[in-house]
């Protein structure tokens, strides 16, 4: 048995946190993939607000969930707004009682998706101190970063150091990484505490 991906791992430390009920946030919902997980996660009494600031992303996630029997997962608010907007468009009955917030940074993979059009670091850093406060007490955030493709080297350059640079009284931080392979994909989670 291997390592797990990134994704895989970032989905196993949320699991590990959210209890039925909850509430979470897919920061970039992308095509679904971490919104879907979510709301299964959090179950048919939790509560999941994805952000995404393209359209087709939204469609694809809303498509994503659609297959699923509605029953069986958390109810899901769609917005269409950048991360960075997060404190202010989410309700204040889940500030500070989030269990998890995840972020999958880079572009849209989807066929007609601009890769031009890429998460940046003006706006994923306040979105990164937003989430911390939002969560609750071992909640965790979790962001997968691409240093692959152009640009990505910066941002995930600029969340590593926001997360090395945690006071501890704020949360522990980690690194999931392959060695030697310095554009692959790779998870940075922080505990808040």
């Amino acid at each position: 048995m291997g390592f797990l991906s990134v994704l895989s791992y970032a989905h196993r430390l949320a699991a590990e946190r959210i209890r039925p009920g909850e509430a979470a946030v897919d920061a970039t919902a992308g095509t679904g993939a971490d919104t879907l997980f979510l709301a299964k996660a959090c179950g048919p009494r939790g509560r999941v607000f994805a952000f995404d600031i393209q359209p087709q992303a939204l469609a694809l996630t809303r498509a994503r969930l659609d297959k699923e029997e509605p029953a069986a997962i958390a109810g899901v608010t769609l917005l269409q707004s950048s991360h960075a907007d997060m404190a202010a468009a989410l309700p204040a009955d889940v500030h500070g009682r989030l269990a998890a917030v995840m972020f999958n940074l880079g572009y849209l993979p989807a066929e007609g998706a601009d890769p031009a059009l890429i998460t940046m670091p003006d706006s994923t850093l306040p979105a990164l101190e937003a989430s911390l406060n939002l969560l609750r007490p071992r909640g965790i955030l979790t962001a997968v970063l691409y240093p692959g493709h152009p640009g990505g080297e910066v941002e995930a350059a600029a969340v590593e150091a926001w997360a090395a640079g945690l006071p501890s009284p704020a949360g522990q931080a980690v690194i999931y990484r392959q060695l030697g392979k310095p554009t692959a994909p790779y998870l940075i989670a922080v505990e808040k505490k």
